[in-house]
């Protein structure tokens, strides 16, 4: 099987893809505000939710073509909150008089909440972006919840720590084409799988179990799957893995580098990296 990486603005390399190419889609955006990977243009370090939602929209627009009518599009998401901070910073410390918050507004970390919401303020994002993405001409078919186990953030006074995400399942039509693989997690709108922690040198990657579960319930062996936001390479890797062609897009040519060396090295394979 192959696999091709593209490098580049996933809004401008999806529209070189053959059209009605693609069987399925799976994919997990960088989230909002979640991490700054330092490339110019990059999706997800959007001043406001509104501007991170109309990139993913316009993500979705430009891959629409490429898609076959009875393409399934998984889409992995998480929750973010409106105003935080990382060591040292914090929604709330505008308002601290002490010395300690003084130059407050240059904390590693720290932002105010954007127009609209309040410190504190959950944003939304998974539902947010699912129902833009529905009104822009998509089916929105189902929402899984990815149940992880455990909390993947520290314990909160305030609130429950969360341990979940969320994955749509779109269509570009009203009837996607969705295989039973004969597991049972296919019959439940909840998975429940454990991150596992990775050696790579990417600090989000999806597990790929998640990927798996998404390929065998929506393509066959020989099939071609894309991922808009290639990241580390895992949807490429675990479709090779299962017999199936697929193409990636990578914003960061570090990251690039990464997937194709792990492709090449766990898969066994070649890997086409294009630019």
């Amino acid at each position: 099987m192959t696999v091709r990486i593209l490098k580049g603005d996933c809004r401008v390399e999806l529209q070189a893809i053959e059209p009605a190419s693609i069987h399925a889609v799976v994919t997990s955006p960088p989230y909002w505000r979640q991490r700054d990977y330092g490339i110019a243009e990059q999706i997800g370090m959007e001043d406001h939710p509104d501007g991170y939602v109309k990139a993913l929209v316009e993500t979705f627009r430009a891959m629409r073509p490429a898609l076959r009518d009875d393409a399934t599009v998984w889409l992995n998401i998480g929750e973010k909150w409106a105003a935080g901070g990382n060591g040292g910073g914090g929604s709330c410390m505008a308002k601290r008089r002490d010395i300690a918050w003084a130059h407050a507004r240059k904390a590693r970390g720290w932002r105010s909440p954007p127009s609209g919401y309040k410190d504190k303020d959950m944003v939304g994002a998974p539902w947010t972006v699912a129902l833009a993405l529905r009104d822009d001409g998509w089916w929105l078919r189902q929402a899984v919840i990815w149940d992880k186990s455990t909390a993947t953030e520290p314990p909160r006074s305030d609130r429950p720590s969360i341990s979940h995400e969320y994955l749509f399942q779109l269509g570009k039509t009203a009837n996607p084409a969705t295989h039973d693989p004969g597991e049972s997690w296919f019959y439940s709108s909840v998975w429940t799988v454990r991150p596992q922690p990775r050696p790579e040198d990417h600090p989000a990657m999806m597990a790929d179990e998640i990927v798996r579960r998404c390929i065998v319930c929506s393509s066959r062996p020989g099939d071609t799957i894309l991922d808009p936001f290639g990241g580390a390479g895992t949807t490429g890797l675990v479709a090779d893995q299962l017999g199936r062609n697929a193409v990636l897009v990578e914003l960061n040519p570090e990251y690039a580098t990464i997937a194709a060396r792990r492709i090449t090295r766990d898969a066994g394979m070649f890997a086409d990296v294009s630019s």
